[in-house]
């Protein structure tokens, strides 16, 4: 009798959207109008509230989009637990971590392929001069590291910094010293192509080649080509510095030495501290309703409302596992596809048609290119501590979304 009243509780605390979209935003539409099952939606209700009562998570928001409608938008929990308890709102801003990675740094990046500026074969060495290759222990033979390898997690770069010794030596805020480091001193694990290691350098790289190549910081370019051409209102870098008006809507991370949560500022160490907030890996602050539009536009080709990012050719590049990689890495371009990790995209989706990610602070989106039908969870798990997990919630969530579709 608790656990149906204290579920019952959170379920009170859930706040179904249905507002009319403001400009930018997608329109709002029932799931029986988009061939989809609205009771089999609210189960994710159950599910949320299970998630919560375990103290998996303090609250989140998840949006469902099918086609170029949120059939799907709820807020769950609380916002915030330290210094005081805040309850969540459908228009919450997370830390979005490494979903940083494909809706800032890969979405920004393929611009640049589709306008001719590079090209996923090149060498990383012609836009970072004397990045290090791979060198073969036994015969001495180099082998180039390219910008697919960095996409893809192919390239064999170990997976993140020493952060305590890296500060002591190079400083905060050091992004010159930072790309020097990974360039000559981190080590290549295995011959490009031939292996699969998860590493936040790789995306650090590619947001220095897309510096180099536009001359442009990576926060500047993707909030200009990205987030402002789809007009989004609420996506972007550092909002303690660059956005002072979103701090009303943050939700904040891991409590500090001080006793206060992390508030606007990136959560992981390497992007907020060695490379000042503005990093490829981990980053971008963004809302439920902001990365709707971005999913709606990937599903329908790269545009929606008016507005192209980027070509439907391109759109089916970046989703789909290079050939020439070996088949069992499962990596999509920024995104994964069907590699050891992409078990947030659940049981029933498509098998080579999904792309998906998962973000540290507990952020996740799954797109289903096929179905067209996209799930966003947006949760922060490291508040107040670091501790708890959503990896059961997002496959679950996902089958339930996917059961849900009708025709």
């Amino acid at each position: 009798m608790k656990r149906i009243l204290y579920v019952l509780a959170v379920l009170l605390l859930a706040v179904a959207c249905n507002a009319p979209a403001p400009e930018g935003a997608l329109k709002h539409a029932t799931p029986e109008s988009m061939g989809m099952n609205s009771e089999k939606l609210n189960q994710i209700d159950r599910e949320v509230a299970l998630a919560i009562e375990e103290g998996n998570i303090p609250g989140c928001v998840v949006s469902v989009v099918r086609d170029d409608k949120i059939v799907f938008l709820k807020a769950y929990g609380n916002k915030q637990v330290v210094p005081d308890t805040v309850p969540m709102t459908v228009e919450t801003m997370f830390d979005l971590a490494s979903v940083s990675k494909c809706v800032g740094t890969t979405l920004s990046f393929m611009q640049l392929v589709e306008n001719g500026y590079v090209r996923l074969t090149d060498d990383v060495d012609m836009y970072i001069p004397g990045f290090k290759p791979w060198i073969d222990p036994e015969t001495g033979r180099k082998v180039d590291i390219t910008v697919q390898d960095l996409m893809t997690h192919t390239s064999g770069l170990s997976p993140y910094i020493a952060t305590a010794s890296y500060l002591a030596r190079f400083g905060e805020n050091s992004p010159d010293s930072l790309i020097w480091h990974i360039a000559n001193e981190i080590k290549r694990n295995f011959k490009p192509k031939t292996g699969y290691m998860y590493s936040c350098l790789n995306f650090v790289t590619v947001q220095n080649i897309l510096q180099n190549i536009t001359g442009e910081k990576l926060c500047d370019y993707a909030e200009k080509n990205v987030f402002g051409k789809l007009g989004l209102k609420h996506t972007g870098y550092m909002p303690k510095e660059r956005h002072p008006e979103w701090m009303p809507l943050v939700a904040p991370t891991e409590v500090q030495e001080d006793g206060q949560p992390l508030l606007g500022e990136v959560h992981d160490p390497l992007a907020r501290l060695a490379n000042g907030g503005n990093s490829g890996n981990a980053g971008v602050f963004s809302n439920c309703e902001d990365l709707s539009v971005i999913c709606a536009a990937l599903m329908n080709g790269g545009a929606i409302n008016g507005k192209r990012i980027l070509s439907p050719m391109t759109v089916n590049t970046m989703a789909a596992v290079p050939e020439d990689n070996d088949p069992w890495i499962g990596r999509a371009l920024g995104w994964d596809n069907r590699s050891s990790a992409a078990g947030l995209r659940g049981d029933l989706f498509s098998r080579t048609r999904t792309i998906c990610h998962t973000g540290y602070t507990g952020t996740s989106i799954v797109i289903d290119l096929e179905s067209k039908t996209a799930v966003i969870l947006l949760a922060h798990r490291v508040h107040p501590v670091d501790q708890g997990g959503t990896g059961k919630l997002r496959a679950r969530i996902a089958n339930i979304v996917a059961g849900s579709i009708e025709e």
